[in-house]
């Protein structure tokens, strides 16, 4: 039988690994805190250890010895041997970063000969050096990893793997060769369940194994060396009271083989007489699968489509008598009702907590901080608040901005805290939570906040037009400004002023919006309004002339008809438009786009205005009709056509027609530069 291709398990591999990397940064941050329980320690372990079975698979050598080595200070620590000092947490963290490195350069396709010659030495530094000790006797909390006096040195394993082990690449070989570094393993194969050959089955398999060691270690120790294959398994470890002198195992009483790869594969039955205890199996495969993106993207296109068509369905079927075709109507209904939960729950698939960008920044705030002298406290809450992928992907860097320039403009360094009468560790806060259908992110600190004065000054030496009379709000919109910094110096962290109007032209370009609060000497606080995802929209369709455009409802204020007295005109080519005791400016939307306007809105005395709103600024926008209010789904402009100034994207009507996205805040801030 041909050899197992290993290449489209490697996907998995390296998607996992990541995922081990940031839990075993996460654990070692919680170490360095002062959290050295067992149960953290063990996690960190079992990354590495994870991350090293895989690499040995794969063959990828430098990795698999670079986690080799990781697991040998890990193993110290959780047997007490060795304590989370500073240079063990600093060097393990160095790892992370190296392994981060090496796996994305496998993953490239670059070829794995080598690993990281200063990280080697500095673990092979602390290797050689004698390990403190945590204690002169070994704790409690290592207590389930440490073997105790009188343990058990002689353990069988039985071990009957599934289908997906052999299909994921995994070997036993390399399982069997864990298994004797802890101690003199023999290894019996057991073919019992082997069928004649004529009725063997190219998708199943019949090995058993069972062994035998001989080692003065724990069943934690041994059970990590299957952590790589848990839940594709069926495991036992039973520990021998007696130790008698080795010999030879008894023949057995079926066909018996040496250890070696197997050629048939798929699901194994357990091996003969294996009994499956509580705590020694595991199979977490049952909750969760690992789905491309692609995959979620295109069913989601799909949803989209099939809201499309349930929408022709039901503008063509308003034609019906309700008395005739009651049924057909009735069916109708259910359909739209269960369209809209499908696409709700396709929607949720997309669907990610905030943690896992909140998740980033404890080893920035930790790595920072230290680069810059300051003590720094990170503060998260609502890490469970979910938002849609592509939105998560696209804040990453606007939040980094932001924490960046907390600690290294807001907070203070300790003495001028301390002089201040503060807590020499200064504060940075992420908190996310939902506000109607948006998510809200702050990020807040507790240092010196913006100083008015300055920033002003700043602005007019830029040439910005500015006064004294001007609020807080609008003065602390002039940060985002391009170029305008208020840094003493340029250093390789900030002052370059490129950061915070790369902030805002992110957030705007995800349909969201940025405020700012500060108190002198007691810090500041970004809130970052957001929409929850990016592939349906809530809008108000209205007409001009004979083409429907969509105004996403979050910038919609409200909708009126003014009479001829509330419009001025301003030097004979600009109107404005009196609401209450605002003067607001008034674009005609048919001479935005080009749009042939119907003749009678033409003659009409009075139009129809909507009122929109975008980063703290009103326009009202003329139009024909007010359509209705409505669920779209978004479709790219750019990707099927390209792009069109003042239109973020299109949608599919019930009729089979596209309308156009308004986008509200390019309008907003045309008509403000304009003003300018």
């Amino acid at each position: 039988m041909a050899g197992i291709d290993l290449s489209r398990f490697q996907a998995t591999f390296f998607a996992e690994s990541r995922e081990g990397l940031a839990a075993m940064e996460t654990g070692l941050l919680a170490l360095e805190a002062g959290s050295a329980d067992a149960e953290t320690i063990h996690t960190v372990f079992r990354g590495a250890h994870s991350i090293k079975g895989g690499a040995a698979t794969f063959g990828l050598r430098a990795i698999a010895d670079t986690t080799h080595r990781l697991e040998t200070l890990l193993d110290q620590m959780r047997g007490g041997k060795r304590t989370a000092d500073a240079a063990t947490i600093d060097a393990l963290l160095a790892a992370v970063d190296v392994l981060r490195g090496m796996l994305a350069r496998a993953e490239a396709g670059a070829p794995d000969t080598h690993g990281d010659a200063a990280l080697d030495a500095r673990l092979a530094a602390l290797l050689d050096a004698a390990p403190a000790s945590a204690d002169a006797a070994p704790r409690a909390d290592v207590a389930a990893t440490a073997p105790a006096a009188g343990a058990p040195a002689r353990w069988r394993i039985r071990f009957a793997p599934h289908a997906g082990l052999f299909l994921s690449g995994n070997d036993p070989l390399r399982i069997a060769r864990e298994l004797a570094e802890l101690g003199t393993l023999r290894t019996r194969c057991d073919l019992g369940a082997l069928p004649p050959l004529r009725e063997l089955e190219p998708t199943q398999s019949y090995f058993g194994y069972e062994f035998e060691l001989d080692a003065a270690t724990t069943r934690a120790r041994i059970a990590d060396v299957f952590a790589w294959v848990d839940g594709e398994c069926e495991l036992s470890i039973e520990a021998l009271d007696t130790v008698p002198a080795p010999a030879p195992l008894p023949a057995p009483e079926t066909p018996s083989a040496p250890l070696a790869a197997p050629s048939v594969v798929a699901s194994a039955p357990a091996a003969p007489g294996s009994d499956k205890r509580a705590g020694e199996t595991h199979d977490s495969s049952d909750n969760s699968i690992r789905v491309a993106t692609g995959k979620v993207d295109a069913l989601i296109n799909l949803v989209g489509e099939l809201v499309i068509t349930q929408a022709m369905l039901r503008q063509q079927s308003a034609q019906l008598d309700p008395g005739v075709h009651d049924r057909l109507l009735n069916g109708l209904a259910q359909l739209e009702r269960n369209t809209r939960d499908l696409q709700e729950a396709v929607m949720g698939v997309r669907m990610l907590p905030v943690e896992f960008v909140f998740s980033r920044f404890p080893r920035l705030v930790r790595d920072l901080g230290a680069r810059l002298g300051k003590k720094v406290r990170l503060r998260t809450s609502g890490e469970g608040t979910e938002l849609d992928k592509g939105v998560i992907e696209r804040i990453v860097d606007p939040l980094t901005h932001l924490v960046r320039n907390a600690i290294d403009h807001g907070l203070e360094a300790p003495e001028q805290r301390a002089a201040a009468g503060k807590d020499a560790t200064g504060c940075v806060t992420l908190a996310a939570s939902h506000q109607g259908g948006h998510i809200v992110i702050e990020v807040s600190d507790d240092g010196r906040g913006l100083d008015r004065a300055r920033i002003l000054a700043k602005a007019a030496e830029r040439g910005l037009v500015v006064s004294d009379a001007m609020s807080d709000a609008d003065v602390w919109q002039l940060i985002f400004h391009p170029g305008l910094s208020t840094a003493d110096s340029i250093t390789d962290v900030s002052g370059r002023g490129v950061g915070m109007d790369v902030v805002k032209q992110n957030i705007v370009s995800l349909g969201g919006v940025v405020e700012i609060d500060s108190r002198p000497g007691r810090g500041m606080r970004v809130r970052i309004r957001l929409p929850l995802t990016l592939a349906i929209l809530d809008g108000m369709s209205v007409a001009v002339g004979s083409e429907t455009f969509i105004l996403p409802l979050a910038y919609v204020i409200e909708a009126l008809q003014p009479s001829r007295d509330d419009v001025r005109s301003i030097g004979g080519r600009s109107r404005v438009l009196r609401v209450r005791d605002e003067h607001l400016p008034l674009l005609p939307l048919a001479d935005l786009f080009g749009v042939e306007r119907r003749p009678d809105a033409a003659v009409e005395a009075d139009g129809l205005v909507v009122v929109l709103e975008s980063e703290g600024r009103k326009l009202a926008l003329e139009v024909d009709e007010l359509v209705g209010q409505q669920q779209v789904v978004v479709k790219s402009i750019e990707s099927n056509y390209r792009r069109v100034e003042g239109i973020s994207g299109a949608t599919i009507l019930g009729d089979g027609r596209v309308a156009l996205i308004v986008d509200v805040g390019g309008l907003v801030r045309g008509c403000s530069a304009h003003a300018a």
